[in-house]
């Protein structure tokens, strides 16, 4: 089944709340925002257009990813890097709720997040995933990632960098 990308919606709310929720119990934070629903989604949207960022925040696209009207996780294409996201967390962070997993959404979702950053001129894409996270790793490395290292955050976590090269640019 193809992934759809597309902002989040109002409608949106009680599912990702729930994601939010299974994937914090995994130390996954699901959704990027707090606040009332009406905020988060403001947040979303000014983000995306680089407006009156928060601090250690960086021009980014919230997406939902949603199959045959189904949302099933999420992704956070973030059209540059800062120092943190060099460090950690990349170019592209994305989840898929456990319900979910096994069916090559998250492939498929990185796909079209690496397409979204050829769109905006990115050359080579930095994905990461934590050193134990075997699916994660399989999905990065089936779109191309090469792993450049593995470094130790300062919280103890084992991080893989992987570098993808950007066709199209």
């Amino acid at each position: 089944m193809p992934v759809l990308l597309r902002p989040p919606r109002h409608d949106d709310e009680m599912t990702l709340r729930r994601m939010h929720a299974q994937l914090l119990e995994d130390g996954f934070t699901f959704l990027l925002a707090d606040g009332d629903w009406a905020d988060v989604l403001e947040t979303f949207r000014r983000e995306a257009h680089g407006e009156d960022l928060a601090p250690g925040r960086v021009r980014a696209d919230f997406l939902v990813a949603e199959v045959d009207g189904v949302v099933v996780g999420r992704v956070s294409v973030r059209h540059t890097l800062n120092d943190y996201l060099r460090e950690v967390g990349g170019h592209v962070g994305y989840a898929v709720g456990p319900e979910h997993r096994r069916r090559g959404y998250a492939t498929q979702m990185l796909r079209q997040s690496v397409a979204r950053l050829a769109d905006l001129g990115v050359d080579r894409a930095l994905v990461t995933c934590d050193d134990d996270n075997v699916g994660s790793a399989a999905v990065i490395e089936a779109c191309g990632g090469v792993l450049e290292d593995v470094r130790t955050t300062d919280d103890g976590v084992r991080k893989r960098r992987y570098w993808i090269i950007v066709q199209g640019t």
